[in-house]
């Protein structure tokens, strides 16, 4: 099972060359972040046309997630548990940064698409906002690992792991990207039992998922490393490979980030 998450940054600004990518790498499950379109917006009929299912979460004009799967999606769900003050104007999952399905092939990959957020300006209540988020995330992370089950945490978390994940960890440093109590954050979910799925695969420097737009990041290879698959034990027993697509990058209106892909003996 080949299962790529993609910041599309955009499903209106982004239709054509998404769909140009799925028809070519034909993924098995496709997790999209930034879909930036209401559920009944999304143009779900495209990707259904092609053989997919598809499920969003999402939100106009602002952040949104998705997933499409050429296997059956169960019991699907949408936000992320332990909102705070749910359900009034201003709680904490007012914003559609999270969905969660099992995908059924050989095997059942429960799958949990997330969206984190930025969190800047730091320090700040949006910051704030990202360690409750982070918080929730984590107390998410400890149900999926107690139900001993294969579970994926994939998308764009807006984390810099480590100064290896950026050409310049220097011009981050006060960034709530790459804020000590961020990576402390991430750190405390990987540390449940979680495998990152990339640095199992791949060492050292210079692997990236985002380039800004600005500066000609891109074509200096300015990058940032934020978007990972986190895996239970029984997901990682079953993973073959994880790499970073970027040449998609350098494609026509491309997304400032690429897809990052796993392949599961699944």
């Amino acid at each position: 099972m080949k299962i790529a998450t993609f910041n599309i940054n955009g499903i209106k600004a982004r239709i054509g060359a998404l769909t140009d990518w799925i028809v070519e790498q034909q993924p098995d499950v496709a997790i999209l972040q930034e879909i930036k379109s209401v559920d009944e917006g999304f143009p779900r009929e495209i990707f259904e046309d092609k053989g997919y299912n598809v499920e969003t979460h999402g939100q106009k004009g602002f952040n949104g997630v998705a997933i499409l799967s050429k296997l059956p999606l169960e019991d699907v769900t949408r936000g992320l548990p332990g909102a705070e003050g749910a359900g009034r104007e201003g709680a904490d999952d007012d914003e559609a940064r999270y969905i969660e399905a099992t995908v059924v092939g050989k095997k059942a990959i429960r799958i949990c698409g997330l969206y984190l957020p930025n969190g800047n300006p730091a320090p700040g209540p949006k910051y704030d906002y990202k360690l409750r988020w982070m918080q929730r995330l984590h107390d998410r992370a400890q149900e999926l690992l107690a139900a001993e089950e294969p579970a994926l945490m994939a998308g764009d978390y807006n984390i810099i792991p480590q100064t290896e994940d950026a050409a310049r960890p220097e011009a981050w440093r006060d960034d709530a990207l790459f804020r000590l109590e961020s990576r402390d954050a991430f750190r405390r979910i990987q540390n449940l039992g979680l495998t990152e799925a990339f640095r199992v695969c791949e060492a050292g420097s210079g692997h990236y998922s985002f380039w800004d737009y600005q500066a000609g990041a891109w074509n200096k290879n300015d990058g940032i490393r934020i978007d990972h698959f986190l895996l239970t034990p029984q997901c990682a027993d079953l993973l073959n490979n994880c790499w970073i697509e970027s040449e998609v990058r350098g494609r026509d209106k491309p997304s400032d980030h690429v897809p990052v892909w796993v392949d599961l003996a699944a």
